[in-house]
Parts: C-alpha cells; structure tokens; sequence
C-alpha cells in the first residue's frame, strides 16, 4: 500500500517542518519557511508552538502543541494519504513526550520513503547551558542520531550528545567519529570557538570518511534563529554534496547577518538595537538565498586529510 502514499511526493523536494512558530520575528518555521521556499521546495509545516515572539524577549505570550495534538494532525494527513515528504526537519522541542511523538513519526516516514532526508537540529543549549529537560539527551544519542542523515549540532549540543569536550580540532574530529558511529550519515557542527573570539569555525564529517572546515567571521550581535535558518539552508542546497552545501549555507548566512546588522545600525542610530531591529532581514535577503553570494576572504573552506 506504500505506492498511493508516494502519490504527492513525485518530483520536486517537499519538506515535513516541524519546528516553533512565533507571529512576529524569524525563529523555527518562520525562519526556516521562507528560505526552503525560494529554494524550490514545497514545505508541509507543523508548528510545535505559537508564540508572540521569541524568548529572549521581556514578554512571551502562546500555546504549546503537545503530544496528542501533534498525533492529531499526522492522522489527518494520513488518511489523506498526504503523509509523504522527501525531506524532513526538525529543531527545537521543547518535551520528552512530544520528542518521542517525532520519533515515531520518522521512523513511519522512512518505512513509506527509504529516500526521505531527515535533516535533525538537536536542539538543547548554548555556551554551556541547557535549555531543554535533561531526559532529552538520551533520546537524541540513543534514537535520534541513528536514524538522522544530517545532524546539525552546535559546539555545546556536539560535546553534550559525543561526551567530548573541544578544545582542539583533534577533539572535534573525535566528536565527529563518535556522532557518525551512531548512524548518523552526515554531522556539521555549526559553529566552534578554537581560541580565536573573532572567528567560527564550521566543521562536516560524511559517513563516507569526507572532512572540512570553514572558517568566517564571529558577529557579536545577539542574532536569534541563526541556527534554524542554517538548518533550512543546508537541507536546501543537500543534494549539492556536503561541501558545496556547507559552503552556500555559510555564504548565504554571512549575507543575511550582515544586513540584518546594518539595517539595525541604521535603525537604531547609535544605540545599542532593540530585538526587534535585530530580527534577521529575511524578505531583504531574498536574492543572497536564491543565488549564495560566493566567498570573499573572509569566508575559508578546505578539506581535511584524515591520516590512518
């Protein structure tokens, strides 16, 4: 019965979104929505929350969807045949109970779709803080990395899911062995500090035994949904290989931060920007997602040999 389940699935990239949803601003789906669309992509979206605004923010006002109601929805396209994708991404969920949800769900996906592409962001915490429930680390190391393609990881998330503290980039090829052993095909950790405060590094390891690196400049800003529009970028250009993937996401990016840094300079005249003004300029950044502007001297990428 798996064939009319393939039915809208023909053709062109639709991606299953599954991810926050705030009303103003770009952070999960709204900054992940728009990007993959440009791209060319069909994107199925499910909100995992409404809120008014991000977090970060004095005031944050909205729902959560929990477990129950996100099984609600999957039935619906289900009986409809509609459960069907060639990519999935998923970012922030924010419970045990709902993470488990995801879980089945993928594993129902890759049953009908063996192709299917499930680009996993493991959300949980930043310079050194967690901010999920503790009891969803098991379930990323023990579930969700065995059965992800591509696992976008930040420096913490990478040390927290490895066990490997970085301090070097011996320790980050170690991270990436240890993350592809568990199944993961493809591992990009997104952005390591090695010493240098004015520089990340991105880091990509293949289960095919690629390597490589880019550097590009660190922006101080307090910028919000950065990691889920690289996300959505590097689901967008996957079928470019690793490399070229990592390139463009990282290309576009620099763009994108840029202007959105100097619209908010523009707007707040001196001052330090409010949240609002740094909100990153996607609808402006239209054509820097389409055509990724190509590296400049800033942006460095290059394999890495691995000696045996």
């Amino acid at each position: 019965h798996a064939h009319h389940m393939n039915m809208s699935c023909e053709g062109q990239g639709k991606v299953l979104s599954i991810q926050s949803h705030v009303v103003h601003g770009h952070v999960g789906n709204t900054s992940a929505t728009f990007p993959l669309q440009l791209l060319g992509y069909e994107v199925d979206v499910i909100n995992s929350v409404q809120f008014s605004n991000h977090t970060k923010y004095d005031v944050s006002k909205g729902q959560v969807l929990g477990s129950s109601e996100l099984r609600d929805l999957v039935s619906g396209l289900r009986a409809n045949g509609l459960l069907c994708c060639t990519h999935l991404l998923t970012g922030y969920i924010g419970s045990l109970a709902f993470l488990n949800e995801v879980y089945e769900l993928i594993c129902e996906l890759k049953q009908h779709n063996p192709d299917l592409i499930y680009v996993c962001d493991p959300v949980m915490g930043d310079d050194g803080k967690m901010y999920v429930p503790p009891e969803l680390l098991p379930i990323y190391q023990e579930k969700v990395t065995g059965i992800a393609d591509i696992l976008t990881p930040n420096q913490y998330e990478a040390e927290l899911l490895s066990g490997v503290r970085i301090k070097s980039e011996e320790d980050v090829m170690k991270v990436l062995d240890i993350l592809l052993a568990k199944g993961t095909k493809h591992v990009v950790i997104t952005s390591v500090e090695l010493g240098e405060s004015d520089t990340l590094t991105l880091f990509a390891g293949s289960a095919k035994g690629e390597r490589m690196k880019i550097s590009f400049p660190k922006f101080s800003a307090p910028f919000t949904g950065t990691g889920d529009l690289f996300s959505a970028l590097l689901l967008g250009w996957s079928k470019e290989g690793l490399k070229i993937a990592c390139e463009k996401a990282i290309c576009t990016m620099h763009a994108v931060l840029q202007r959105t840094l100097q619209r908010a300079s523009e707007l707040s005249r001196g001052r330090e920007p409010s949240l609002s003004e740094i909100e990153l300029k996607l609808v402006q950044s239209k054509r820097d997602i389409e055509e990724p502007p190509s590296a400049d001297g800033k942006i460095v990428s290059e394999n890495i040999t691995l000696c045996d």
